[in-house]
């Protein structure tokens, strides 16, 4: 995976030295609310971190589309700090669909980086990777997050009312998507 290049920002290949920059992520709590998982212990972010090392191609490998994901390390370009994650991951390779996902610590946000990071991403997916659509998808509660998608130029195709059962409560989910040619314009 080639590193992506924006205005404020460089989105890279997770290496070994993210470990801190991760572990301030996801043992957030605020971090985690509308995640599947709860704030990560060392362990479990050093698994996280170890999978996030693994992720950098589209490209399935033995067959196993789960791991055809480009796991991105977003870094601020003036002071190399660890601010988040993007990832676009291979959902069918046949319909040549990707679905992308994004986390990021909140001492970042409100100032544009999440946008600016996914944008380069949802770029990279239709260019790079031959994708046709993106998907994502959030928690009905994230207001952010589908802030963001729709801004994006996402548009909501789905409200699933209660589908998912999530830390001990069922929750509503929304899906977004956008395809390669509406991207384009």
């Amino acid at each position: 995976m080639r590193p992506i290049e924006t205005e404020r920002l460089l989105l890279r290949a997770f290496t070994e030295d993210d470990f801190e920059g991760l572990r301030a992520v996801q043992s957030d709590p605020e971090v985690t609310r509308y995640l599947y998982y709860e704030p990560r212990s060392e362990q479990e972010v050093r698994e996280a971190l170890r999978l996030r090392i693994l992720r950098t191609s589209l490209e399935p490998a033995s067959g196993e589309a789960e791991h055809a994901v480009v796991e991105h390390a977003v870094v601020l370009r003036e002071t190399g700090e660890l601010i988040g994650d993007v990832q676009v991951a291979l959902v069918s390779a046949e319909h040549r669909t990707g679905e992308i996902g994004f986390v990021f610590h909140p001492a970042h946000h409100g100032r544009g980086y999440a946008g600016e990071a996914a944008r380069a991403v949802l770029r990279s997916g239709f260019h790079d990777h031959g994708l046709h659509r993106i998907i994502g998808r959030c928690d009905a509660r994230n207001t952010a997050s589908s802030g963001l998608m729709e801004r994006l130029g996402m548009r909501r195709e789905a409200h699933f009312v209660r589908n998912e059962f999530v830390k001990g409560e069922w929750c509503d989910e929304l899906v977004y998507a956008v395809l390669a040619e509406e991207w384009e314009s």
